[in-house]
């Protein structure tokens, strides 16, 4: 038996396996879907949940007002209520950055501007990860051409994937409020 050979073998199954560990403890849940709407919605006397069916007409107005495609015909929204009175929406969706999914969660005012968004989970690397501070950036917002990259919104240094997807992302959301929800308050 050559000692040196096993060696070199257990080192290398070693270091493969701390490779694969540390992508995995990079594939990070930050909040489940139930601690992100509890977190959205604190006083909300109730949450439903609405799932939207879209027309390809709507799919298309939808792609249009957003300036991105639309990839799919329903959505989910969570309607929160607070003094029997609809007092915002909650949308969680999940998108690609750039090879692997990152969902996140986009709170909207019943006017249909943005109130908060934030990062749910993440399984790019996470230095590309959003901070909260870029993601304020769209809080006031609603689907107006200025927020886009470029406009009143400024894409992360060294991280232009994430930038332009949750944009795109949050952008969808804006345009399905307009085309779907805008008249229930």
């Amino acid at each position: 038996m050559n000692t040196g050979t096993d060696r070199t073998r257990w080192l290398a199954i070693g270091l493969l396996t701390a490779l694969l560990l540390a992508g995995a403890a990079a594939a990070e849940v930050m909040m489940t879907k139930e601690q992100a709407l509890a977190t959205a919605f604190p006083d909300a006397e109730r949450v439903e949940k609405q799932v939207l069916y879209f027309s390809e007409a709507e799919q298309q107005r939808v792609a249009e007002l957003a300036r991105v495609p639309m990839d799919s015909g329903l959505f989910t929204v969570y309607k929160a209520f607070q003094g029997g009175e609809l007092s915002a929406y909650g949308f969680i969706d999940t998108r690609t950055v750039r090879s692997k999914p990152a969902t996140f969660l986009v709170v909207l005012t019943p006017e249909g501007k943005v109130r908060s968004s934030r990062i749910l989970a993440w399984k790019e690397p996470p230095e590309y990860v959003p901070p909260e501070r870029w993601l304020a950036q769209f809080e006031g917002h609603g689907l107006e051409p200025h927020t886009r990259l470029g406009g009143e919104i400024t894409a992360m240094s060294g991280a232009s994937y994430t930038s332009s997807t949750l944009t795109d992302g949050i952008r969808r959301i804006l345009a399905i409020y307009r085309v779907k929800l805008s008249q229930d308050h």
